[in-house]
């Protein structure tokens, strides 16, 4: 069984960077608004894997974009999240000041901003999608939905566990681990972009 596609969405996704986020949007809830938003987010967070597995394709052939093409944006988007990982900044946050805090007024910050963009966004999809293109059978398909799932989780368990998570790690070790990981993501995305170019300029592979 190949774990890739796990341990890449684990990286790009890492709920572990979006805690202090995850407090901040949460500090007045109620201890039941609080698992309500927990289950939201991490409910939400599969339904976003899964249908990037399951329809991504399709709506690139909608659009009638290439995978080849897709991969090589998709890596350098890759590429780019892991350089702000490296730089200890969330992968997917990428919103303003003024829709960061017009999101937090919102009902469902569960969904808005914590799911998307803070832990699934374009490159989360983007990398779903390139690996639902390399399931050769229905069985490696639903293994990576099944990923979806396993990801959930673990939203859900540092979602729960997020006030032991900040007084044990602190910043200075929410930042290392979010280096490390986008240290991990770097060389996944090489490898992605690779593949890309080698299917549109063949002579690279030789």
């Amino acid at each position: 069984m190949d774990f890739k596609p796990l341990v890449t969405l684990l990286a790009i996704v890492n709920p572990l960077a979006i805690v202090p986020f995850f407090i901040h949007y949460t500090q007045d809830f109620s201890p039941e608004q609080l698992r309500r938003t927990i289950w939201i987010s991490s409910f939400s967070t599969f339904v976003v894997i899964a249908t990037s597995a399951l329809m991504g394709l399709h709506i690139l052939q909608f659009f009638g974009i290439s995978l080849a093409s897709f991969q090589v944006g998709g890596g350098m988007l890759l590429l780019t999240s892991s350089l702000s990982m490296l730089n200890a900044r969330p992968v997917e946050s990428r919103t303003t000041e003024e829709e960061v805090h017009d999101a937090a007024a919102r009902a469902s910050i569960a969904v808005v901003p914590l799911t998307i963009p803070l832990l699934t966004g374009p490159a989360t999809m983007s990398t779903v999608v390139i690996y639902a293109e390399k399931a050769k059978t229905f069985l490696q398909l639903g293994t990576l939905v099944g990923y979806g799932v396993v990801v959930a989780l673990a939203t859900a368990m540092c979602f729960s566990l997020a006030q032991p998570i900040a007084r044990g790690l602190g910043k200075t070790g929410i930042n290392v681990m979010t280096r490390l990981m986008g240290l991990i993501l770097a060389a996944l995305a090489v490898e992605v972009m690779s593949d890309g170019l080698v299917k549109l300029f063949p002579i690279l592979g030789k």
